[in-house]
């Protein structure tokens, strides 16, 4: 039994290290994960706190890894571990079987898995880990100061998201990572078919809301009024492009992003996704930057999705010039992790890109 309880460990120990490291690349990624699980369980009240979240629980499964593999105080970690795993099952298992979640982002962007895979994913660790709590007493640490070890990996998991909420992850797995071709990324990949939808229009009349297809719109009762339309998926397709929604409308709704991204001068797109939260301490840089914009040797875009009367009141107190384009906030959040964040662009290939501290 002791040879399968220390493989248990090792196995548990080492997933738990690896998830928490990957997620702390880039913590972000993970409180917006937790945001869209918050919107579907109906607990939107605890979004403005889903980075905090993220922050605790990536360091959570470091030290909990590092504890387990070094047998520290296995009575309260061992049980601290089920909990987790517990609730981890009960998501994924809600994301499996619901339906209104594709991707848990258990390994964050940088390892995709199905909601499928990670259900059956958390339950293999539950049966493990119910081992584990069950055989804990016969769990001893491995040699002496193994609390220093634990408090070092508690200051390296905190450590660790500090930098890369301060700066950028270290490691960019979204589509949107220097070298990327932003026309090649919103392809579907060769051979493969899209997902099929359906317009329906919701009408009202007399106090009663119909849906209607194409198929059996009322074209000729005028007293049907319009109040909404949806797009039903009615063909899943078997992929889908690795980048979506990249589209830069000007303030007056006129789409320029073929026109951007076919430039052959470096273009700076400069994202702040809602500029009533942009960062501070990067106006010199960008006015720095924009010089060159007047001296006609680059072109910068700003690309937000706040108003337009937000965005002119934006650009005036901080002595912004340079143009701005509207784009979807969820587009301009998995392009950048930072608000704001700079990307060049040279014909559509990302050069380079920088959270608002380290813009050059």
């Amino acid at each position: 039994m002791k040879v399968v309880l220390n493989l248990l460990r090792i196995i548990v120990g080492v997933l738990f290290i690896f998830s928490g490291l990957i997620k702390a690349n880039d913590p972000l990624g993970l409180s917006y994960k937790m945001e869209e699980f918050f919107e579907v369980l109906h607990l939107t009240f605890l979004s403005p706190y889903s980075l905090a979240f993220s922050v605790i629980m990536n360091a959570f499964e470091i030290i909990a890894g590092v504890a387990v593999l070094i047998g520290y105080r296995m009575r309260i970690f061992s049980v601290l571990l089920l909990l987790l795993i517990l609730f981890f099952t009960f998501l994924t298992g809600y994301a499996l079987f619901s339906g209104t979640i594709r991707e848990c982002g258990c390994f964050g962007d940088c390892i995709k898995l199905t909601a499928e895979q990670t259900f059956w994913k958390d339950v293999a660790l539950l049966v493990m880990i119910l081992v584990i709590y069950v055989y804990r007493n016969r769990v001893q640490p491995l040699f002496k100061g193994a609390g220093l070890v634990l408090l070092l990996a508690a200051i390296a998991s905190f450590g660790i998201q500090w930098y890369t909420l301060r700066h950028l992850p270290f490691i960019d797995c979204l589509p949107y990572k220097v070298g990327n071709n932003i026309p090649e990324k919103m392809k579907l990949p060769p051979g493969a078919t899209p997902d099929v939808y359906e317009m329906i229009f919701i009408y009202e009349k007399n106090g009663e809301k119909k849906e209607f297809t194409a198929d059996n719109y009322p074209w000729s009762d005028s007293t049907w009024v319009f109040v909404d339309r949806k797009d039903k998926l009615i063909k899943k397709g078997n992929a889908e492009p690795a980048i979506k929604d990249f589209i830069l409308t000007d303030l007056d709704g006129v789409n320029q992003t073929e026109a951007i991204l076919s430039e052959t001068k470096p273009v700076f797109l400069f994202l702040v996704q809602n500029v009533e939260k942009a960062g501070e301490g990067w106006d010199n840089k960008m006015k720095a930057l924009q010089q060159k914009w007047k001296n006609q040797e680059i072109l910068i875009y700003g690309v937000s999705a706040s108003t337009k009367d937000q965005i002119a009141a934006f650009r005036q107190q901080h002595g912004l010039e340079f143009p701005f384009v509207q784009m979807d906030g969820v587009a301009i959040k998995t392009a950048g992790r930072s608000n704001p964040c700079l990307i060049e662009v040279k014909q559509g290939t990302i050069k380079g890109k920088w959270h608002y501290n380290d813009i050059p």
